[in-house]
C-alpha cells in the first residue's frame, strides 16, 4: 500500500506505534518495523544513556525505520534530544509542548519531524514551520490525551492540511478503522493499545491478562479537570485519584499521587494499585499474536474493504 507516510519514512504499510512509555521499547519497536510498519521507542522519562542504549539494541534487531519519541513535558527533554540528534534514527515525533525550539537540529541532523498535535490550531502551526508529518490524537486512545474525538479530529483538520501527511491515532486496531482514517485523507494510523497484546511487548503478563478480559467500558479519563487528561483501565488507583481530583486536589498534588504508578502497573503487574493505560479500542482485544499477525490482519482487511468500496456507489 502506497500512501505519503509510506513514501516519506519508506516503511511497507501505513501504521505507526505508538510511543508507549516502558512498553515501546527495543523488542516491540523492531518486531513493528519488521513486519512493515514502523516502530517509535517511548522515551518518557529514560535517561539519555538509557535512551541511547535502547536505540542500539533497536539497530541490533532491525534494518528498518523506526522512530523516537520526545516528550515535551519530560524533566531531561534537553539531554534526551541532544542524543537524538547523535544517534540519528529516521524520524522523532514530539508532542506534550511546543516542539519548535528543536526543530532546526532535528532538520540539519537529517532526522524528519512528525509533531503530535491534539487541536486544528496546532496543526496549522506544525505545519506552517514545516513539520514532515502530524499526528493528531482523539481522547479515545490511551495514555495522555486532549478533549476531542477522533473523528471531530479528523472531520476538522484532514481537508484543512493539504501539505503534510497526517496519521491518525485514537481508537485504531482494525483494518476497518484504517480504511475509515484514508479515506477521510489521512496517510496513516498510529495504533498503541493494539500492541499491548502483541506476544513481542514486555508488559507484565498481568496485565495482558486484565486487558483480554476488559470489556468497551473498562477505560476511563483522570485529569481531565486539570488539562491533563490521561486514560487508562479502571483500578482502584483511578479510583482514589478521581476522589483526590474532584475534592479540589492541586495538579501538583496529583501529578505526585502518580508517580510511579505507570511503572508499577505495566511492567510490575500491580493491576489495582498502578496506572494501566489503555485505550477506549479495548473491549476488542482478546488474544494475544505477533506484530506481525496484527499489522498483516489490519492490512488485509482495510485492503479488502478499499478494493470493495465502489459497490456502496
Amino acid at each position: 500500500m502506497k500512501t505519503r507516510l509510506t513514501e516519506l519514512l519508506g516503511i511497507k504499510y501505513p501504521i505507526v506505534l505508538g510511543a508507549m512509555a516502558w512498553v515501546s521499547m527495543a523488542p516491540l519497536v523492531a518486531a513493528v518495523s519488521n513486519a512493515g510498519g514502523t516502530g517509535v521507542i517511548g522515551t518518557g522519562t529514560m535517561s539519555a544513556e538509557a535512551l541511547r542504549r535502547e536505540i542500539t539494541r533497536t539497530r541490533e534487531l532491525t534494518q528498518n525505520p523506526f522512530g523516537v519519541n520526545l516528550q515535551m513535558g519530560a524533566p531531561n527533554t534537553a539531554e534526551q534530544a541532544r542524543v537524538i540528534v547523535d544517534e540519528k534514527p529516521d524520524f522523532v515525533t514530539i508532542g506534550g509542548g511546543d516542539p519548535r525550539v528543536y526543530f532546526d537540529d532535528f532538520k540539519q541532523a537529517g532526522i524528519k519531524v512528525i509533531a503530535v498535535v491534539p487541536t486544528l490550531k496546532m496543526a496549522r502551526r506544525m505545519e506552517g514551520i514545516g513539520a514532515d508529518a502530524l499526528v493528531i490524537e482523539g481522547m479515545e486512545a490511551g495514555g495522555h490525551i486532549g478533549q476531542t474525538t477522533t473523528m471531530a479530529l479528523m472531520s476538522m483538520v484532514l481537508p484543512e492540511i493539504k501539505k503534510t501527511p497526517v496519521i491518525v491515532a485514537g481508537g485504531f486496531a482494525d483494518g476497518r478503522g484504517l480504511a475509515a482514517a484514508l479515506i477521510m485523507g489521512a496517510s496513516g494510523i498510529q495504533m498503541g493499545t493494539a500492541f499491548l497484546l502483541a506476544q513481542e511487548c514486555e508488559v507484565n503478563q498481568a496485565v495482558k491478562q486484565l486487558i483480554m478480559s476488559s470489556d468497551d467500558t473498562a477505560t476511563i479519563m483522570t485529569g481531565q479537570t486539570r488539562n491533563h487528561g490521561f486514560r487508562g483501565i479502571k483500578n482502584s488507583f483511578t479510583e482514589s485519584y478521581m476522589k483526590k481530583e474532584t475534592s479540589g486536589a492541586t495538579l501538583s498534588e496529583l501529578m505526585e499521587m502518580g508517580f510511579g504508578r505507570y511503572k508499577m502497573g505495566l511492567l510490575e503487574g500491580d493491576i489495582q494499585n498502578g496506572s494501566v493505560a489503555a485505550g477506549q479500542i479495548i473491549g476488542m482485544m482478546h488474544e494475544e499474536r505477533t506484530s506481525k499477525d496484527i499489522i498483516e490482519s489490519v492490512m488485509r482487511e482495510a485492503e479488502d474493504i478499499l478494493l470493495n468500496a465502489h459497490q456502496i456507489v
